[in-house]
C-alpha cells in the first residue's frame, strides 16, 4: 500500500506489491549511479526524454530500496515487474514526480 504524502508510488515485482520510495540516500545513489551533476539534472534527464531503459531500471531499484527492498539493479533486471515496461517506465515517472511534488 503506497502512501503518496511519504512520496511512495507502488509497483509489482515478481508477483508482490511493493511501496517505492526516493529517500535523500536513494537519490544520492542514483545520483551516483547515473553519473548526474545535481538533482535538477537528473530530473532534465528524465523529463527531457533522455533516459535510458538503465536509466530507468536505476531509478526503480533504488525506488524499491528506498522502500525497503533489500535487492539491487541487477535482481531487478531479472524480475519480473507486472505490467512490463511500459508500466515499469510510468512507475518510475510517478516516483521521480512524486519525490518532489506534494500530493492533492
Amino acid at each position: 500500500m503506497a502512501n503518496p504524502w511519504r512520496g511512495e508510488v507502488a509497483l509489482v515485482v515478481d508477483g508482490e506489491r511493493r511501496a517505492m520510495r526516493l529517500t535523500l540516500g536513494a537519490l544520492a545513489e542514483l545520483e551516483a549511479a547515473l553519473e548526474a551533476e545535481s538533482l535538477i539534472a537528473l530530473v532534465e534527464r528524465f523529463e527531457g526524454g533522455r533516459a535510458r531503459a538503465a536509466d530507468v531500471l536505476a531509478l526503480l531499484a533504488a525506488g524499491l530500496r528506498g522502500g525497503g527492498w533489500e535487492g539491487d539493479a541487477a535482481r531487478l533486471a531479472g524480475a519480473e515487474i507486472a505490467g512490463g515496461p511500459v508500466a515499469a517506465a510510468r512507475a518510475a515517472a510517478a516516483l521521480l514526480a512524486a519525490a518532489f511534488t506534494v500530493p492533492e
